[in-house]
């Protein structure tokens, strides 16, 4: 009888131990972070065509099954108070979901709407509820590999009080989706010496997640974000090395970085950093939860690059010992893959010794030879062109994907309220050689109307600087005016050979220059479309089919004028609105019959209010930020007009 009970206590806790195991285990085990993607003030502004299916294949490539999309959700919606889902956004994000799907990747998207220069709002359950409630209902029947992160880094907010936020966004989820996992983490910036800090949840298929950056001045070293900013620390040890350490920057003293720096000897250390992760370790063994490390790198810029190889391969090895998945922050971007001063290329720049350490399948790499270009390409058609990065400047919001009657596709481009020398940026990447294509008579072929006979806009490209003191980033321009296209509100088909561009001259380091017969065709780093006359105000631009070709083959195929018509609203609707600037109230005064409904943007489209009226309206804006804001009536009869508001 003896025998049998103990055969039956050894088989009960060994059934325990693999029950627990089980538990803790989490579906994936390693990966990256897509940042600076879906990380946009709007969906408008999400340029869709920085990744393809294609970086998702290579990603697998390097032996990882799981990707976390940081997201600006509540930036996706239309803002308080609905906040509804704009359908833009899952028309980009369907197809992410279809390519992790076709490709068994895990996909997880992470709620970051987050900005740490501000503390986490402790009614931000109430918008949480709202969006994750749309997006659970929209993905409820897809595939499992697919997981809700509630909110990154939460922080300057109570334990108790984010964890009851968190609890009920949970059962909010649950009401609409019970399949798929929800992944939840601590207050205190996802902290893992918070994890103790989170109750028990009810919900039996949830991932605790945590972030890790210890040593912070070691992984911090010359960032810009934090307060203060440590852009002056540069060359910290990994680890701790007295020989190699560097002096404390004058910057620094009397903040709590002087601290940290003091007790550097003890916190740099490999034990150490095994020691914090133990902390983890010891969560989830008293939970019987499993826990994912969601985020943890090393800024790039100021690092030692050996130590911050040796650090990675510390953690990253000391997480899988312990059976933990991760996911790198991030793949392109200061803590990523590549090596820094390349061209992000996955065949020719990626980190070797950074992969190896981070025990993931190194590719092979070949030296990147720049190479002219051949053909032609397209900049802009409904997306950016392919290698091609938005990096406006611009006060007056640009839209990507506006569906005013685009003359191809489904949307085209449009620009409004700009500054004087606000621009529409398309950065190469890498740099193009055009010197051929000007030699064999290509052209800057695009779709373009207006609103306004006055606007005139720069075109131009712009070369690389070098790092000869002589050389500065010198442009090829040219002004676009009503002589080339009128401003009838119909597409006109405007077609430059490059050989008409003429050199301008180079602004830099706040000087210009004037032109020296140095541009350089064979290195160029971007096309603009600059406000280089004057503001825009109120007049709308939009652009369509823009590339660099050699056939003249670009159709008008929609000849009629925009819905009716657009006229500023100095024009023929009998609309006046007062004060402007104004500081707590708006007034909109119509004399025109008909229902006319009324949004207000601000300068990143972003809407903020909206209303509908027949003769008069008040707005009140006691409670919104000082700034610009852009005014949108439109008209029961199809015209809408738009106008630009200064609140004081």
């Amino acid at each position: 009888m003896r025998f049998l009970f103990t055969f039956c206590t050894a088989s009960l806790v060994a059934l325990f131990t693999v029950t627990a195991l089980r538990a803790q285990d989490v579906p994936f085990h390693k990966g990256v972070n897509l940042t600076n993607w879906f990380q946009a003030e709007s969906a408008r502004q999400v340029q869709f065509t920085r990744y393809t299916r294609q970086d998702f294949e290579q990603i697998q490539r390097l032996g990882c099954d799981v990707i976390r999309l940081p997201i600006n959700l509540h930036y996706m919606t239309s803002g308080a108070p609905d906040y509804t889902v704009d359908p833009l956004f899952y028309t980009f994000l369907d197809q992410v979901v279809d390519w992790s799907e076709e490709l068994n990747l895990h996909l997880i998207l992470d709620n970051h709407t987050f900005d740490p220069a501000a503390n986490t709002d402790p009614n931000v359950g109430a918008v949480l509820k709202k969006v994750w409630t749309q997006v659970a209902a929209h993905y409820q029947d897809s595939e499992a590999h697919l997981y809700y992160e509630v909110l990154n880094e939460p922080h300057g907010i109570a334990d108790a009080t984010w964890n009851m936020i968190q609890q009920e966004v949970v059962a909010t989820i649950r009401t609409v989706d019970t399949t798929h996992t929800i992944i939840v983490g601590p207050a205190e910036w996802n902290s893992f010496h918070n994890l103790d800090e989170m109750p028990v949840y009810e919900d039996d298929n949830l991932i605790y997640t945590f972030h890790f950056y210890d040593p912070f001045l070691f992984t911090h070293q010359g960032a810009t974000w934090g307060s203060p900013s440590m852009v002056d620390l540069t060359g910290m040890p990994f680890p701790y090395d007295a020989d190699r350490m560097p002096p404390l920057p004058a910057s620094l003293r009397g903040t709590w970085v002087e601290g940290a720096y003091g007790n550097y000897a003890q916190d740099a250390t490999v034990a150490q950093v095994k020691s914090l992760l133990d902390l983890v370790v010891q969560f989830r063994t008293e939970r019987q939860v499993p826990v994912f490390c969601g985020e943890f790198g090393v800024y790039i810029p100021n690092s030692p690059p050996a130590d911050r190889v040796l650090w990675y391969d510390t953690v990253r090895s000391y997480l899988e010992a312990q059976g933990i998945a991760w996911t790198i922050w991030d793949y392109h971007g200061g803590f990523g893959l590549f090596e820094p001063g390349g061209n992000d290329l996955f065949d020719h720049d990626l980190n070797v010794p950074l992969l190896e350490a981070l025990g993931l399948t190194v590719p092979p790499q070949t030296p990147y030879e720049a190479q002219p270009d051949t053909v032609g390409f397209m900049i802009y058609s409904d997306y950016l062109g392919s290698s091609i990065v938005a990096s406006n400047y611009s006060e007056g919001p640009i839209d990507y994907y506006t569906a005013e009657q685009p003359n191809y596709g489904a949307y085209s481009l449009s620009w409004t309220g700009a500054l004087q020398y606000n621009a529409i940026g398309f950065d190469f990447s890498p740099n193009k050689d055009l010197s051929q294509l000007v030699e064999e008579g290509y052209a800057l072929d695009f779709l373009f109307r207006s609103t306004d006979p006055d606007v005139k806009v720069d075109l131009r490209f712009l070369d690389t600087k070098t790092d000869d003191p002589n050389d500065h980033p010198w442009r090829m321009n040219l002004t676009l005016d009503t002589s080339r296209a009128a401003a009838d509100l119909r597409w006109h088909h405007v077609r430059i050979p490059l050989s008409q561009f003429t050199e301008q001259g180079a602004w830099d380091n706040n000087q210009w220059y004037n032109p020296d017969g140095k541009f350089d065709w064979a290195a160029i780093d971007r096309f603009e479309i600059v406000s280089e006359q004057g503001a825009l105000g109120d007049a709308k631009l939009w652009f369509d089919q823009v590339q660099i070709n050699n056939q003249d083959t670009t159709q008008v195929l929609d000849t009629t004028a925009l819905v009716t018509s657009v006229r500023q609203l100095a024009g023929n609707l009998p609309l006046r609105f007062y004060p402007n600037p104004a500081q707590d109230h708006l007034t909109l005064v119509s004399t025109q019959p008909g229902l006319q409904a009324v949004e207000l943007r601000d300068p990143l489209g972003r809407l903020v209010w909206r209303t509908s009226f027949h003769d008069r309206a008040e707005i009140d804006l006691s409670r919104w930020t000082p700034g610009v804001y852009f005014l949108h009536v439109q008209h029961e009869n199809g015209q809408y007009q738009t106008g630009r508001i200064v609140k004081r």
